[in-house]
């Protein structure tokens, strides 16, 4: 024999209006009577008692609890049978597990999400504001208290850092010198004018192209070996380890990092200088029939030290921003692999990104001083 299904209704409590009590079979068979009664609850209700209904499945109770989602209701103003509640936990799991509607591209949805990305990139600046403020104070307890300083940790990144990236460096650094000086060439020689690729490279390499190459070289190869390495560690729970033991994450993991590059990136600029000098010389002495000792003694008669010092001179704010964002987006991992290699690929990204734009302004503010 069938059992007939009793319609789902509901109650308000007459001493509160905002508790609700539901009666009757909240099934998939009765699931449009559901949908209607739950349209017909108050508005301002925030306590549902389910503990009457008669016969619950998990339509009835995902209608439910997406009810409750929607009207920011508690799970816990939900109060359901001591035999419904493993099947309520059950569908608590999958009831956001939804197939995602279809992307709208409108102009407000446009509008939306570039607020979204605005308010994030704020975020973003902030985090990294902080960070940095809170590495420039513990490194200056470190000038006071250089028991802190890990020797052994800062002089093994500074191997990473330097040594194993100087190869890269410098042979991008010659072949870029060599296209600068062979594009350069190429329109001087319609005035006869070859001679001055010797102070196009040169101005080019000392002031940017060197310390430029160097920061995004930099960029891809230690930020994201950063974020990758201290991700790591924090979905292993090693950060939260050193925490426990009294130690503080950044002393141990930042810092050596960070003075590893602020070290190595001022000479790998210089090293990136004279690969790329020396790529000038390569085009000047078999493209355009300048010899080397001609090349070189043009290069010592126009030569400004100057040039030199303003691309030095950016090399360690670069370091900061390399050393900084990679950690920092290392400590944001939330534990999983996905969030490695999201953090990861975030870090590559701020960090060129930054290093452009710090560069512009750089360039910018020492042609506006006259150096």
């Amino acid at each position: 024999m069938t059992t007939v299904p009793s319609p789902p209704s509901f109650q308000i409590s007459p001493s509160d209006p905002r508790k609700v009590r539901l009666t009757g079979h909240w099934t998939l068979a009765t699931a449009l009577e559901v949908a209607g009664q739950l349209k017909q609850l108050p508005e301002d209700a925030d306590s549902i008692d389910a503990s009457a209904i008669a016969r619950l499945d998990s339509a009835g109770v995902l209608q439910l609890l997406r009810y409750a989602t929607r009207h920011d209701i508690p799970l816990e103003n939900l109060n359901f049978r001591e035999d419904h509640r493993a099947l309520v936990s059950t569908i608590e799991d999958v009831a956001d597990d939804r197939p995602k509607g279809k992307r709208d591209y409108g102009f407000l949805a446009a509008l939306a999400r570039l607020g979204e990305r605005v308010e994030d990139v704020g975020r973003e600046i902030m985090a990294l504001l902080h960070f940095t403020g809170e590495n420039l104070v513990k490194l200056l307890r470190v000038v006071h208290e250089p028991r802190r300083l890990r020797v052994t940790s800062m002089v093994h990144h500074m191997e990473q850092v330097g040594l194993d990236a100087m190869p890269l460096v410098a042979l991008l650094s010659y072949l870029v010198g060599a296209v600068i000086a062979f594009l350069g060439s190429t329109i001087l020689r319609d005035f006869g004018a070859e001679i001055f690729v010797v102070e196009l490279v040169s101005i080019a390499f000392l002031r940017e192209f060197a310390v430029l190459l160097t920061a995004i070289v930099l960029a891809g190869r230690t930020a994201s070996a950063f974020t990758a390495q201290i991700g790591a560690m924090k979905s292993r729970e090693e950060v939260d380890a050193i925490r426990t033991l009294g130690l503080d994450p950044i002393d141990l993991l930042v810092i050596p990092r960070l003075l590893a590059l602020l070290v190595m990136l001022p000479l790998l600029t210089f090293i990136a200088m004279m690969a790329g000098l020396a790529g000038g010389v390569t085009v000047g002495a078999f493209d355009l029939d300048i010899p080397p000792q001609m090349y070189l003694a043009r290069m010592q008669d126009t030569f400004e030290l100057r040039h030199l010092f303003v691309g030095l001179s950016k090399a360690p704010v670069f370091a900061m921003v390399i050393g900084l964002i990679g950690c920092l987006q290392g400590l944001r991992v939330e534990g999983t692999a996905q969030s490695v290699g999201e953090r990861t690929t975030s870090s590559v990204v701020q960090t060129i990104a930054l290093v452009i734009i710090l560069d512009a302004m750089a360039a910018l503010w020492f042609m506006q001083v006259g150096w």
